[in-house]
């Protein structure tokens, strides 16, 4: 796990667990030895966060009183919730899980009153996972590739049967009842296409990056979707 997602997993655990937290806690929460919970939680002391506590005793994090709660209003934490719930219609357990690891994170913040109304929110949402094959491949390498804009080598099954082996920019996801799909600059053909998730057999990071080229390929890409209507081929 990379040092910076490993020191915010102990943020989130600071905030989200009763306060004091054992050392023994953080380090299972975090997926750290306790030597190494000890250095972390001297990184982020050093950075400026407020953590009261010591081995043997667990740690209480103090949040900044000189900055403003964060503030909803009812609707907008009905909508939060409602939002993260819905997630589950997606059929993508990380996105789910990171949803709600999100939502902990913001009630931990709300003041009081604001914290008890997400508790007893009145509306749900009871959404069942899409009707769609399973990815072939891992969703969390795709993912990654399309943030840091790093090329992928795939191989592919299209709509046809043909099977392909090129190299894609991944530019973005959507998601859909019935599709996933993968907006991608194909440097085989030189043009845009979206590749359906299920059909990648195969997945690979080439090691060359096409940053930053990613935002203005999107852009041009959606330019010309709405000019001429259509989505690329497949």
């Amino acid at each position: 796990m990379a040092r910076t997602d490993r020191l915010m997993r102990l943020m989130d655990a600071l905030r989200r667990l009763p306060a004091p937290v054992t050392a023994a806690r953080l380090a299972e929460e975090t997926g750290v030895s306790p030597r190494q919970l000890y250095r972390d939680i001297a990184t982020l002391r050093a950075g400026g966060a407020l953590i009261d506590g010591a081995a043997g005793l667990g740690y209480t994090l103090t949040e900044d009183p000189a900055l403003p709660p964060q503030s909803f209003s009812r609707l907008e934490i009905e909508a939060l919730r409602l939002a993260v719930e819905s997630l589950a219609g997606i059929g993508d357990e990380d996105l789910v899980r990171a949803g709600r690891d999100a939502l902990a994170r913001i009630v931990a913040t709300l003041p009081e009153r604001q914290a008890r109304q997400a508790m007893h929110a009145i509306m749900r949402c009871f959404l069942q996972g899409p009707d769609r094959a399973a990815p072939q491949v891992d969703l969390a390498l795709i993912r990654a590739a399309c943030w840091d804009e790093q090329a992928l080598l795939i191989d592919y099954l299209d709509l046809n049967g043909a099977k392909t082996h090129r190299v894609i920019w991944p530019l973005g996801l959507s998601y859909s009842d019935q599709s996933l799909m993968l907006l991608a600059h194909c440097r085989l053909r030189m043009d845009y296409r979206v590749f359906h998730v299920n059909r990648i057999a195969a997945a690979s990071r080439t090691g060359d990056s096409f940053r930053p080229r990613r935002v203005a390929l999107v852009r041009d890409y959606a330019d010309a979707h709405r000019e001429h209507g259509h989505s690329g081929r497949r």
